[in-house]
């Protein structure tokens, strides 16, 4: 028999209440005043907007609404939660506009209210679902085509086109402006399926730890909708592996485990010159630098195969080349690093912690780090070789291999 619960009450009443209560999800200030202010400048240009075609249908002799309270729903999923699956454009879109079809069908065959809107509502959510537009909204909107009064049925099935639609698209359009303003993805973008050199072996990510399978397997088991994407939900994962894989090299630096002679190129070194020295030292990349040694680019060997057209150790620029060089004011290519390298460079300070130097490499598929200075001046680089060999000799010595001893008989 369990023992009776001694805690005062309070104590069980709070504990009763965080049952109830989701957890706080830990969002920075920025956010949580980006997601209120999207969700009211989109209501207030879609129903701007709205407004706009209500008058001039109204000059027409139609009366349409200009903007439906389903709409405030949709907003919340849109601007709070634009990561869900269930706010993506499809969603919005058609999760509203087949869910409408099925309440004017519904509102058209069933005479009585509350069986039509029982009926209205499980249609409205096998249909979505069958679409793959599963929409929240959507099924206040089907409950809105058959209890929005006669002025709504009158509308027949131009009520899914607008104001459903219409209203939809619009505050869609709103906030896909509005996402891009503040610099925030939306729509998500999908990320290419496969592995991404085209061969057999998966994403570095995707070699640690658990694996897509397994992850598939446990939602198989819970067999239930969750409001995450799967593909978020696996990176949410293999990040939070990285980040306890990189407590393990918390005191190892990039300073203690980087190459310090490099040999650096310049601007002016000559597309065939970097093409001997990789050659000659044997390197896969190489960094660019200016006259005061800061990275100002790098040059790979995927960046000497892709960019010239070898002829006669010369690099040939083609029509569509020379017409972009036109079109930005450059010059002609005179065959040198600065035509082939990549200028986008992500480099690590001397004192960063290897762990994250590793979450780099794994994130963002790269193979070697310009290690700079406070200055951005060239003070080594890091390659996926240097780490791995720090990872190797950092291990403690309990987890090498002990020999088995036999006791004998």
């Amino acid at each position: 028999m369990p023992s009776p619960d001694r805690r005062p009450a309070p104590a069980r009443l709070l504990q009763n209440l965080r049952q109830i209560l989701p957890n706080a999800m830990p969002l920075s200030l920025r956010e949580r005043i980006r997601a209120p202010s999207g969700a009211a400048i989109g209501i207030l240009l879609t129903g701007l907007a709205g407004l706009f075609l209500a008058a001039r249908a109204a000059d027409a002799q139609f009366i349409v609404p200009a903007l439906i309270a389903p709409m405030g729903a949709s907003a919340v999923l849109l601007f709070a939660v634009p990561a869900s699956p269930l706010a993506r454009p499809w969603s919005i879109v058609g999760g509203n506009t087949v869910s409408a079809l099925v309440g004017v069908i519904v509102a058209s065959l069933v005479a009585d209210p509350v069986t039509a809107a029982a009926l209205a509502i499980g249609f409205a959510i096998a249909a979505m679902s069958a679409c793959r537009c599963l929409h929240p909204p959507g099924g206040a909107i089907a409950l809105t085509a058959v209890l929005g009064g006669q002025a709504i049925h009158d509308m027949g099935f131009w009520f899914a086109l607008w104001p459903v639609a219409g209203n939809s698209a619009l505050l869609l359009a709103s906030a896909i402006c509005f996402h891009r303003l503040m610099r925030h993805p939306y729509p998500k973008a999908v990320t290419p399926p496969g592995p991404e050199h085209l061969t057999a072996d998966p994403k570095p990510l995707q070699r640690i730890g658990f694996t897509s399978a397994d992850l598939d397997a446990v939602l198989r088991d819970y067999d239930m909708l969750f409001d995450i994407d799967r593909e978020d939900l696996e990176t949410i994962l293999r990040r939070t592996e990285l980040r306890s894989y990189r407590r393990r090299a918390v005191h190892l630096d990039c300073a203690s485990v980087m190459s310090r002679d490099v040999v650096a190129l310049t601007r002016g070194t000559s597309i065939t010159t970097a093409n001997a020295l990789m050659r000659h030292h044997r390197f896969h990349a190489m960094p660019v630098t200016d006259e005061q040694a800061k990275v100002v680019g790098i040059v790979t060997q995927s960046d000497l195969l892709d960019h010239p057209d070898w002829i006669a150790a010369t690099p040939k620029t083609g029509m569509f080349g020379r017409l972009q060089r036109a079109g930005t004011g450059t010059g002609a290519a005179g065959g040198t690093v600065t035509d082939i390298m990549t200028t986008q460079v992500r480099t690590v300070r001397p004192e960063t912690p290897l762990g994250d130097a590793i979450v780099v490499f794994a994130e963002q598929g790269l193979h070697h780090l310009p290690v700079v200075d406070a200055d951005g001046r060239l003070a080594g680089i890091l390659s996926q070789s240097d780490a791995l060999v720090a990872m190797l000799a950092d291990r403690p010595e309990t987890e090498t291999a002990q020999p088995v001893l036999d006791d004998g008989p």
